[in-house]
């Protein structure tokens, strides 16, 4: 497979169709061009969800099938590459896209949330004709664990939580998608609504045509699924005290896999029976490996990668079309990188990225004969832009910017920092400084740690980045310790240690002080999930190190979260892997409460701003209610913003466009300069 030089042109159908399903109202979501450049640009323009988002191809390389934002609702989008003509499928009002899946070259499974919180049920759609939807599933929440290459139309479907057995997981069905349920499809299964409308329903509890179901394991809960390469229910992981399991499906059995899943972490199936794609063990001084494991025997094959700087721990498997075996993959060495087994998509990721210069581009998949490709091209001040390749013509072609409305050269570049922890350990961050920041005139400071903590930052475009840089801070995003890919580097009990974490984005601020280029004297901290616990963290521990603080669904106790985690510890790992290593609360308490910044808010003496949603099934809201409450027994100063409706962050825009509005409103009146002192005659 070679390509000489590209030729690109230019579709601007998808533009058209876009701006024509945009909601109009406040938040002006009709204009789709970057607003003139004499003029700030408005909070909704960075945090306002992508145009288009996560476009897959089928099989034969005819349509592509994306999500699309309309306002403050999700749909479905189909793309006919032949014609390049544009159709949209939306739900109601207050309904969602979630996912999509491709079942075969033309019908889709789509499925839909209600009010951005509670499933709604699948339905099939048919690319060619969107008028032929149907419902196949209702309210349970599910997810599509494979779709078999022998029978496309019958996918495996994990029920999550059943919503007609009081939310009980109820395992893997293979649903009949040729069986649609019509009008009374929310009637209870087996009830005489359902019978009256001559629809097959399920005998297995759900509400779907259900052809077969796949036993339940046997012990501990169910943490992931996993299907072979041809699509076929392979492999499970339970946790039971927060010990992880694997476990192999053999007729019709679970059975249990000699593998140590404390040291080796599974990110695929492989390309024979019984293998999976993992990251082997820690060696003594080296990254882990990428490579191949008998998941029968648990003995160790073919190491695929292994990098100099990083753990692969993030990598996502890329599979041939039409056979899938693995043929590279994605992982995230500084910036996202992509690592190819197959010699012949190498050259073609480099003529590609020849054309699309300076950005990370990513190969989204083909049709099954690996002539038509969907491409991703993305940088620090440009967001992701899709691309289809055609090999036969050799033509590179332009579909459609995710946010047009962004302009890159208004954007700030993202640079690589690295740092010294105080045990001696290099880590590394980013660092976006506001236009006209130098050493002589140095910038105010918003540190932004990620959340997970297992997680990481990566080099790329960040709306909430640039928002800050546009309004005149410079932002730090430190990469700490449990950050993804760097676990080789630490003991197992430091990737817990949460004031070590704490520690590390410290001594990243400290480096960075020492540039000049940020102003030591206006500082803020702040981060969502985890990342609002480090930003209480480094209002509780840091005395004088920031003047102020933001927190977004934070998390400040965990005493108090496996406190909560226990009453669903038969049902969730959480309890489980929480107290298996971080220990008991009670025989531990002051090292819990040494790492707990809520049982610190006598040492706060900075104003902080506290949001959450009040739905949040992730972090509780009683967290941040306790948080508020702590803060105004010591009268520290405080704004709150408490959303009912909302999750784990907020998922609405005209919320978002609230909490940052009211965010740049809180660092302006706590970071402004402080005034200049007369010197005296």
């Amino acid at each position: 497979m070679s390509l000489p030089a590209f030729k690109r042109k230019c579709v601007f159908l998808l533009a058209t169709a876009l701006t024509a399903f945009a909601a109009g109202g406040k938040l002006d979501l009709d204009r789709v061009a970057p607003v003139p450049s004499d003029q700030p640009i408005p909070v909704q323009d960075f945090f306002r969800p992508p145009q288009l988002s996560g476009p897959r191809i089928n099989a034969a390389g005819t349509f592509f099938a994306a999500s699309v934002d309309l306002g403050d609702h999700t749909a479905l989008l189909i793309c006919d590459l032949g014609k390049m003509s544009v159709d949209v499928l939306r739900g109601a009002a207050n309904k969602d896209l979630y996912r999509f899946t491709w079942l075969d070259q033309n019908q889709i499974l789509t499925s839909w949330s209600t009010d951005k919180l509670y499933a709604d049920g699948l339905y099939v759609t048919r690319a060619a004709d969107l008028s032929e939807n149907y419902a196949v599933e209702a309210l349970s929440a599910t997810l599509v664990v494979g779709v078999p290459r022998d029978t496309p139309l019958k996918p495996l479907v994990w029920i999550m939580q059943n919503a007609y057995d009081d939310g009980k997981d109820a395992g893997v069905v293979q649903i009949d998608t040729t069986k649609r349920l019509g009008a009374n499809r929310d009637a209870l299964p087996g009830s005489m609504q359902a019978r009256a409308a001559e629809e097959e329903t399920s005998l297995y509890g759900a509400r779907a045509s259900i052809v077969r179901s796949f036993p339940v394991p046997p012990s501990g809960v169910v943490v992931s699924y996993m299907a072979d390469k041809d699509g076929h229910l392979a492999f499970a992981v339970t946790a039971d005290a927060g010990v992880y399991t694997l476990l192999r499906l053999e007729q019709g059995k679970w059975l249990k896999c000699p593998v140590d899943l404390d040291v080796i972490d599974i990110i695929g199936a492989g390309d024979k029976a019984g293998e999976l794609i993992v990251v082997g063990p820690h060696a003594e001084g080296k990254p882990r490996p990428l490579q191949r494991l008998d998941a029968v025997s648990g003995v160790l094959g073919e190491v695929l990668f292994q990098d100099k700087a990083y753990d692969p721990s993030d990598w996502t498997l890329i599979r041939q079309p039409g056979t899938g075996i693995v043929i590279g993959g994605r992982f995230t060495r500084g910036r996202i990188v992509t690592v190819w087994f197959d010699e012949a998509y190498d050259k073609v990721q480099t003529m590609v990225q020849a054309n699309l210069t300076g950005q990370v581009v990513q190969f989204l998949g083909s049709d099954d004969a690996e002539n038509r490709f969907l491409i991703a091209g993305y940088s620090d001040r440009k967001p992701v832009a899709y691309y289809s390749l055609d090999l036969r013509t050799r033509a590179l072609n332009f579909l459609k910017s995710s946010a047009p409305w962004i302009a890159p050269e208004r954007m700030q570049p993202m640079n690589v920092m690295r740092f010294k922890t105080r045990d001696g350990h290099v880590l590394e961050g980013y660092v976006t400084l506001p236009a006209g920041a130098t050493k002589e005139h140095p910038a105010p400071l918003v540190v932004l740690p990620h959340g997970g903590p297992w997680a990481r930052d990566d080099w790329g475009f960040s709306g909430e980045v640039q928002f800050l840089a546009s309004r005149g801070y410079a932002v730090l995003q430190p990469n700490y310790r449990g950050s993804t890919g760097y676990d080789w580097m630490f003991p197992s009990a430091d990737l817990w240690a949460f004031r070590k974490m704490h520690d590390d984005v410290t001594d990243a601020v400290k480096t960075l002080v020492t540039t000049g280029l940020v102003d030591r004297t206006r500082m803020a901290i702040m981060g969502t999930s985890f990342g609002g616990y480090l930003a209480m963290s480094g209002a509780a521990f840091e005395p004088g190190l920031y003047r102020c603080a933001v927190t977004i669904s934070g998390v400040f106790d965990y005493a108090q979260v496996m406190k909560e985690a226990k009453y669903d510890q038969y049902t969730s790992a959480k309890f489980g892997i929480l107290q298996r290593n971080l220990g008991d609360p009670k025989t531990r308490a002051a090292e819990f409460a040494a790492a707990a910044p809520l049982r610190h808010v006598d040492q706060v003496a900075i104003p902080i701003f506290v949001a959450h949603g009040k739905e949040d099934s992730v972090a509780e809201v009683t967290e941040s209610f306790s948080l508020i409450d702590e803060l105004e027994k010591h009268h520290v100063p405080h704004e709150t913003m408490i959303v009912s409706g909302e999750g784990h962050g907020m998922h609405f825009l005209k919320n978002e466009v609230d909490l940052y509005t009211r965010i740049e409103a809180f660092l302006a009146k706590n970071l402004a300069p402080a005034p200049s002192v007369a010197a005296k005659p």
